[in-house]
């Protein structure tokens, strides 16, 4: 299985220690950050790495030069002329992230957000990917104001914002009082078939709207991906026609180091 690190992003909640360095390489513990992620992924026995990089690029790519690639076959979805977002991130590293053989041997890849720190079990998680799925998304119990909305068996049904009172769902009908809410955690195992999907959205968007509360279509929804776009509004858009699970280990910790008051939280975590 191939891995992507998502090292892109401008890190503008870390301000003013992205001024002048990428969020991937701010430091925890005495690491940056793609270290400890680096490491996670080589524990787990992923060889196969791809990092894309934007902002500050040249300093990651530095960086991975000085230390060999860890040992690692990493190769760099170069995003300098535009940052493009999870799902056109995903998108457009699909050179590197597909199968070059077409075997089906490395028919899903691993997606792990730079400034995620936890102690999940990779390889457990990935074990428990669904055969179906589009996508299986790391989730958890965890306190904030966004949650994926599940149904009964753990499938992808919505996605609310409980300080607006805002819904976003495929189903028009859907009650979301029922649902099971989760947060993101900024991990997920994606099916190679998502670039066929990628292109099916694109061919016949309007059929892949998403709804509000009220069944009203959400403006805007019901476009192409394009080059530039969010995967969890694309994962919401596609839910009702390819399925796409939560899974939610026991014992889960996770600390998203994305504000400065969080390096602190991390470093004293223990989950190092």
């Amino acid at each position: 299985m191939k891995a992507m690190v998502f090292a892109a992003g401008m890190g503008t909640r870390l301000k003013p220690l992205t001024d002048n360095l990428p969020k991937a390489l701010i430091p925890i513990s005495g690491q940056p950050l793609l270290y400890h992620v680096i490491m996670k992924l080589k524990a787990a026995g992923i060889c196969d790495i791809v990092i894309n990089v934007h902002h500050f690029a040249d300093k990651i790519l530095a960086y991975l030069r000085e230390n060999d690639n860890f040992g690692l076959n990493i190769s760099i979805s170069d995003e300098t002329d535009m940052l493009r977002e999870t799902g056109g991130g995903i998108r457009f590293a699909s050179r590197l992230l597909c199968d070059p053989e077409g075997t089906g041997s490395n028919d899903r890849f691993l997606i792990h957000n730079v400034d995620i720190i936890s102690n999940l079990d990779i390889k457990g998680f990935v074990s428990c990917a669904h055969p179906d799925s589009l996508a299986d998304v790391l989730v958890s119990d965890r306190v904030t104001q966004r949650y994926f909305l599940f149904d009964k068996v753990m499938r992808l049904v919505g996605w609310t914002n409980l300080a607006t009172g805002q819904v976003k769902t495929p189903f028009r009908d859907l009650d979301v009082d029922s649902c099971t809410k989760l947060a993101f955690a900024g991990i997920h195992i994606v099916s190679e078939k998502i670039f066929e999907v990628f292109d099916e959205v694109d061919s016949a968007p309007g059929e892949f709207p998403l709804y509000e509360k009220d069944g009203c279509v959400i403006g805007k929804s019901d476009v192409k991906c394009g080059e530039k776009f969010s995967i969890t509004d694309f994962y919401l858009r596609v839910a009702a026609k390819y399925p796409v699970y939560g899974i939610s280990p026991a014992g889960l910790r996770i600390i998203d180091v994305g504000k400065i008051d969080t390096i602190k939280k991390a470093e004293a975590s223990g989950l190092f």
